[in-house]
């Protein structure tokens, strides 16, 4: 036991003075069959791991980034499933906020007059004002101007009254049955009357756009 000890001691030894000795320039990869053992076996590393190293790179790091993309997926499909999970929890809520909202459309539609009932809103105005015991000195109506979604008439009046008639009559206005809204007031006393005033306004009232090109195809 011994001696093969020693033997295999001996062979390493002499290898190794071999590997030593070796010509790294006058290397020729033909007689690679004569080079030393140790210089085979750390050629035979070398290559095995120049071998691994390229497997990492053109196979495991290509399946690395493709892991990486496919788990940045995986967190913004999770994402957009939390969203829209939320979303469905709430959309019982919503659609009934959504049905409100469309009612409450459906009734301010109501209260929008159309063209041809702009006349009999302007004499329901001036109802008011006789019921109230004013003096009408105009009303009258303006171009109207047309927005995105719906049409504006503007008019102007001008009456004469006492102060709380005019409050009453600006109450009567905001009470119509129709929309109309009151804007620039300017209250002055009317000279030589004593406790009479006089208003003067810009009011609006609005007709539904989609209303007003029908009856003007209608036409």
């Amino acid at each position: 036991m011994k001696l093969n000890r020693d033997a295999w001691w001996d062979k390493w030894l002499d290898e190794w003075q071999r590997l030593r000795d070796v010509d790294i320039q006058a290397l020729d990869i033909k007689e690679a069959g004569s080079w030393p053992l140790l210089l085979k076996a750390l050629c035979l590393l070398l290559a095995l791991s120049l071998s691994v190293a390229a497997m990492y790179w053109f196979v495991i790091g290509e399946r690395r980034d493709a892991l990486a993309s496919e788990t940045r997926q995986e967190t913004r499909l999770l994402e957009e499933y939390r969203s829209k999970a939320a979303e469905a929890a709430h959309l019982p809520k919503m659609e009934e906020q959504l049905n409100e909202i469309n009612a409450q459309m459906t009734r301010l539609r109501r209260m929008l007059p159309t063209s041809v009932e702009i006349p009999s809103l302007l004499d329901s105005i001036s109802d008011a004002a006789v019921n109230n015991q004013l003096n009408i000195e105009n009303i009258r109506l303006r171009s109207t101007v047309t927005q995105a979604h719906y049409v504006e008439h503007p008019f102007d009046i001008q009456v004469q009254g006492e102060y709380h008639q005019i409050a009453q009559f600006v109450a009567d206005m905001a009470a119509l049955s129709r929309i109309v809204t009151q804007h620039d007031f300017t209250l002055e006393p009317v000279e030589s009357q004593g406790s009479m005033l006089r208003l003067s306004m810009l009011a609006r009232t609005y007709s539904d756009i989609v209303r007003v090109q029908g009856s003007e195809d209608e036409a």
